[in-house]
């Protein structure tokens, strides 16, 4: 009895409280009613004032936009006097509601058409008030009466001006507009302010329903749930993601909030798997990433120390894979990734055995590692099948892509004891790889380690070689065939180590393209080259010396090369057609479209583009009319054999006379011997270079030649 009469104590005072609630409720409902009315009552006012602004904007608006597009709309009509196409077009715009007048005038301000059949004032000055301002306008106006809103708009064919049209909008039916607006909006509130008052009723019996059943229920329905919940939060909140709740099939707040209980407690677990999965994998392809593959090495590793087993790591990265990005954009670029994973995950499947991991390490590079049997034939066998796979084309967005991959290839415990150390050489040994050609897979070896520090060193003393003047340019002259007469030269680059001693360009060429900075130097070989060859003489046929300059692909896919061009040439007063630009042809062939747009910017400078080794890019004259250039130099591996290789003879005529055909002119280089230049002349060559003619020499040598009539 004692706590019986205690629970009705708790709920007499409950019921007390719900009760004091409900007044404070109602007091705050009949003070939001209140509110409610004088907000609608200033709503009201101040919607008059917006909505008499709008309409203001909105006809302003519409009768300038009316005006603009019937005049451009009359200017061929007025122009070939069509006036039955003016009456039409006027005719259409007045039938707009609120459009008064339309009038359509000549240069002189005569009436030509007003939309009507009989047009009865046709060919008479306007004269009303308006009237004098709009013929004298030159451009839109507006213009305002009691009684109208005027637009009016010259029509202009050209720079010549036929005459004007006129708009008058109606105030007075904007008027009649804006209060039929103004009584749709009083309505559309009076009926808010009704459905919210509704609401209002509506929620305060639901708020008292409730009351009346929480009064009821609380004892027997709160209680023990929430302390049943209580206990689930302490356990879900201590890491016990699968707490047991006791089944509830109450269909109210309470059971509700078990389930939503079971539902988070479902989702936290869920989640968990969920970040699990994406700590461990490549969100785009779906592989294994770095992380998880770090840690499985490292587990792999272990297990080999203990057994004695051997384990093989392969490095692979994608050629030229930046080229896509920068080309085709990065959708192409994640296709292009997609397809590689995809040949990639089938030669594993197929060479690399059943522990094989493969894992994407970073943008475009993956490693495989190999675990089980013989792994270095495994690897081996591996290798050659991806060199494979990989080189063949790719289908991207209607392109066929050839990038093919750079591996390397290294051996656990012969190349390396940790993982660290492991993935260190595997890197070393793909980039030996992309220095011997690309797609194709080379082994670490302890002389790589080596090569990379020097080349690491290399990088670092061509940084500022330029600055330091170590770096001149020499000038190889070029020949015309048919009088052995100089017409101009090509521009190379020589590079004087004071501690190294003569490096050559071959070598250190190479470094700076794998580099980048050969984006750095390039620009100022060519702007050096400019500001020589400007200073030239002019030989004794009156005609300048042309200056030939290489440019690398970098620069060419940079798509800066047009304005750097246009700038030396300004800087250094060259005239543009003494400058000719060599671009190799394995860069021009990676991609037709881009290189045409950049050629076709070259030639409006007036400078001419060369084609350098032509012949080694396996390319066909055909690339020449996709991407035109002004002449061709034929590669000196061609030059070299042709009075012993009857193949070499024949392709190099064959290429001069094509190129002939397409009005291209030919350059042969590497010429070493008197009976390769006959050769050569005796089939149409225009030009040709070589030691034969002349060494390399320096621009004083250079203004001797041309003072010398050389």
């Amino acid at each position: 009895m004692k706590r019986l009469g205690l629970g009705s104590g708790m709920q007499a005072r409950f019921v007390l409280a719900m009760g004091g609630a409900m007044l404070v409720v109602v007091a705050i409902l009949a003070v939001l009613l209140g509110r409610q009315a004088a907000s609608q009552r200033e709503v009201t006012r101040l919607s008059g004032t917006v909505i008499h602004e709008l309409f203001d904007r909105s006809m302003r608006s519409r009768g300038e936009t009316m005006a603009r597009e019937l005049a451009d709309a009359l200017s061929n009509p007025l122009y070939y006097n069509d006036l039955e196409q003016v009456g039409a077009l006027v005719r259409n715009v007045s039938r707009q509601r609120a459009v008064g007048y339309v009038l359509v005038f000549d240069a002189k301000g005569r009436l030509l058409h007003d939309g009507s059949v009989a047009v009865p004032d046709y060919g008479r000055a306007m004269s009303d008030p308006l009237a004098a301002k709009a013929v004298a306008a030159k451009g839109a106006l507006v213009q305002e009466s009691p009684k109208v809103l005027e637009n009016s708009m010259p029509i202009m064919v050209g720079n010549q001006r036929l005459g004007g049209v006129r708009v008058g909008i109606s105030l007075k039916e904007v008027q009649v507009l804006e209060a039929q607006a103004s009584q749709t909006l009083a309505q559309r509130l009076e009926q808010v302010g009704t459905r919210h008052l509704g609401w209002l009723l509506l929620m305060l019996a639901l708020l008292v329903a409730i009351g009346v059943a929480v009064v009821l229920y609380v004892q027997r329905t709160l209680v023990t749930p929430i302390r049943g919940l209580a206990m689930a939060a302490r356990q879900i909140e201590a890491g016990d993601y699968q707490v047991p709740l006791r089944e509830n099939h109450r269909d109210d707040e309470v059971g509700e909030l078990v389930r939503a209980f079971a539902r988070m407690r479902d989702a936290i677990a869920r989640h968990d798997r969920e970040v699990r999965h994406m700590a461990y994998t490549d969100a785009l392809t779906g592989l294994t990433n770095r992380l998880a593959f770090r840690e499985t090495l490292d587990h792999r590793l272990m297990a080999a120390r203990a057994s004695g087993h051997q384990l093989a790591l392969l490095f692979a990265d994608m050629d030229d894979f930046k080229r896509v990005n920068d080309t085709l954009g990065h959708e192409a670029g994640d296709e292009a990734l997609l397809q590689f994973v995809q040949r990639i995950s089938e030669a594993v499947s197929a060479a690399g055995g059943d522990e094989a991991l493969l894992a994407r390490f970073g943008g475009d590079e993956f490693v495989i590692l190999l675990a089980e049997g013989d792994v270095a034939a495994q690897a081996r066998e591996l290798a050659d099948l991806l060199v494979r796979e990989l080189g063949k084309p790719l289908r991207v967005q209607g392109r066929e892509l050839f990038l093919g991959a750079s591996i390397g290839v290294t051996l656990f415990p012969d190349d390396a004891a940790d993982a660290t150390t492991l993935l260190k050489n595997g890197d070393i040994a793909m980039y030996q790889a992309k220095m011997a050609g690309k797609n194709c897979h080379r082994y670490y070896s302890r002389a790589m380690d080596h090569a990379v520090e020097r080349r690491v060193h290399m990088e670092q003393e061509l940084r500022g070689a330029w600055e330091r003047g170590e770096l001149r340019l020499a000038y190889q002259p070029i020949f015309r065939t048919r009088d052995r007469r100089m017409v101009g030269v090509e521009v190379l680059l020589r590079w004087q180590h004071p501690t190294l001693g003569t490096i050559p360009p071959s070598v250190f060429i190479e470094v700076a393209e794998q580099s980048g900075l050969i984006e750095v130097i390039g620009p100022k070989v060519l702007r050096a080259a400019c500001m020589e060859a400007a200073q030239w003489p002019r030989s004794g046929d009156g005609e300048g010396m042309f200056v030939s300059v290489n440019v690398s692909p970098r620069q060419l896919r940079g798509g800066e090369l047009p304005d750097l061009v246009a700038q030396c040439l300004h800087e250094s007063g060259l005239p543009a057609s003494r400058l000719h630009l060599e671009l190799t042809e394995t860069a021009v062939i990676g991609d037709e479209m881009l290189a045409a747009q950049l050629l076709d910017k070259l030639h409006r400078t007036g400078v001419k583009v060369w084609l350098d080794d032509f012949g080694t890019g396996f390319s066909g004259l055909s690339h020449l009319r996709q991407v035109p250039v002004d002449g061709v130099k034929i590669d000196k591996s061609f030059v070299a054999d042709m009075q012993r290789d009857p193949d070499d003879l024949a392709l190099t005529t064959a290429i001069i006379a094509m190129a002939h055909a397409l009005g291209i002119t030919v350059v042969a280089e590497g010429i070493e011997q008197e009976v390769q230049f006959d050769l050569l002349s005796q089939r149409g060559c225009d030009l040709a270079q070589g030691y034969w003619l002349s060494h390399p020499i320096t621009a004083t040598a250079v203004v001797q030649m041309i003072e010398s009539g050389a």
